[in-house]
């Protein structure tokens, strides 16, 4: 299905997301028709493998759907954000992993939980894995999920940072999600008791992004880890302001106001469509050196992740301009505008939001020192 039609088809369902948004909030997760309805657009496909049944779409196009379903609902579109962005990491696995999850179930989802939490032990075949892991959003939905580890240390050294593919019968969910913003992610903690993990589903994304021109693999799974990744925990974060700011115009629209509202909506305006054009153009131009069959430059790679974390600030930034000018109406629940203050709110707050290190690594590429973080 072309990105247009999928992106109608959700505009289509935008509406009951919205109404749903209040239940989901409730509920602590996101309704089942709501994924079920989802899942029919094909959305979760858009990053997924041509010979998988997905669409392989550019990461551009899915974002922009992502952030039409946030602007409705911001749990919502958090939750299908990582679901796509997970079917994109999948098809970094090898072959075998790929075929165990989508040969029988082509739709399956797959949630996450990055932070090294779990003890990897080596066995025959693999490894056996332990541990709890927190913030795993969906994860009531998800039929897998990918969970990080660190490797066994070698001669001292410290562990490499591993992503493992775990079935569902495999772990507990503990029902801990109890959030003031993106409540109805169902970000539970996820528990495992010595599971068996084969080693064709492991995957090393620092390995990942050192061998990017690899020409038998499409250009979709070349771009860098951490545009597509982040990329998928910023795009909700500013459909959430989009979603914001036509609540308060629409609010607005009909009313006597301050002289100085317009000023402060058109800042507003302009940090969101800023957030916006430079993730697009990032993505874009490493998408362009990929179908090239070109090594993606560092300089690159750190800008996009600039802009990737300075774009979540950006989408914080437009909400709290418009919190602080909407009037003591605003703070009332449940109003759309104090939801998605809340909910821009907490998912800035995802480590990969963080801009510390994505600007420091950024600086000090611009001064010619070394940038060590595998990662990029």
């Amino acid at each position: 299905m072309s990105h247009r039609k999928t992106l109608d088809r959700i505009r289509d369902l935008v509406p009951d997301i919205r109404q749903r948004a209040e239940d989901a909030e409730r509920e602590r997760r996101i309704p089942e028709q709501t994924i079920r309805e989802l899942s029919e657009t094909g959305l979760f496909r858009m990053l997924q493998p041509r010979g998988f049944g997905g669409a392989e779409s550019s990461p551009v196009e899915f974002f922009e759907i992502v952030r039409v379903i946030a602007a409705a609902c911001p749990s919502t579109g958090w939750v299908a954000s990582v679901f796509g962005t997970h079917a994109w990491q999948l098809a970094l696995f090898p072959p075998e992993a790929q075929h165990d999850i989508w040969n029988d179930n082509p739709d399956a989802l797959i949630a996450t939980s990055y932070l090294p939490s779990g003890a990897l032990t080596p066995v025959d075949g693999g490894f056996e894995i332990s541990g709890r892991w927190g913030f795993s959003s969906g994860c009531d939905h998800a039929d897998w999920v990918m969970l990080g580890a660190l490797a066994p240390d070698v001669d001292g050294a410290p562990g490499v940072h591993l992503t493992l593919l775990v079935p569902r019968g495999d772990y507990v969910i503990d029902d801990v999600w109890h959030a003031v913003g993106l409540a109805g992610t169902g970000s539970h903690d996820l528990v495992i008791d010595k599971a068996f993990v084969p080693a064709h589903r492991v995957h090393d994304a620092e390995r990942h992004n050192a061998d990017t021109v690899v020409s038998d693999i499409p250009a979709l799974y070349r771009l860098p880890f951490t545009s597509i990744l982040p990329g998928g925990v910023a795009a909700p974060v500013i459909g959430a302001a989009q979603g914001a700011y036509a609540a308060f115009v629409e609010r607005m629209s009909d009313r006597i106001v301050d002289p100085g509202v317009p000023v402060q909506l058109a800042r507003a305006a302009s940090e969101i469509d800023a957030a916006i054009l430079q993730i697009d153009h990032n993505l874009s131009e490493e998408l362009r050196y990929a179908e090239a069959g070109e090594d993606i430059p560092l300089e690159l790679r750190l800008r996009a992740r600039r802009d990737q974390v300075l774009a979540t600030e950006r989408a914080v930034e437009a909400v709290e301009l418009l919190f602080r000018i909407a009037g003591g109406r605003a703070a009332r629940t449940p109003q759309v505008l104090e939801r998605h203050w809340r909910d821009v709110h907490t998912g800035s707050m995802h480590l990969a939001n963080a801009a510390e290190r994505a600007l420091a690594n950024f600086g000090r590429g611009e001064l010619g020192m070394d940038v060590a973080d595998g990662i990029l």
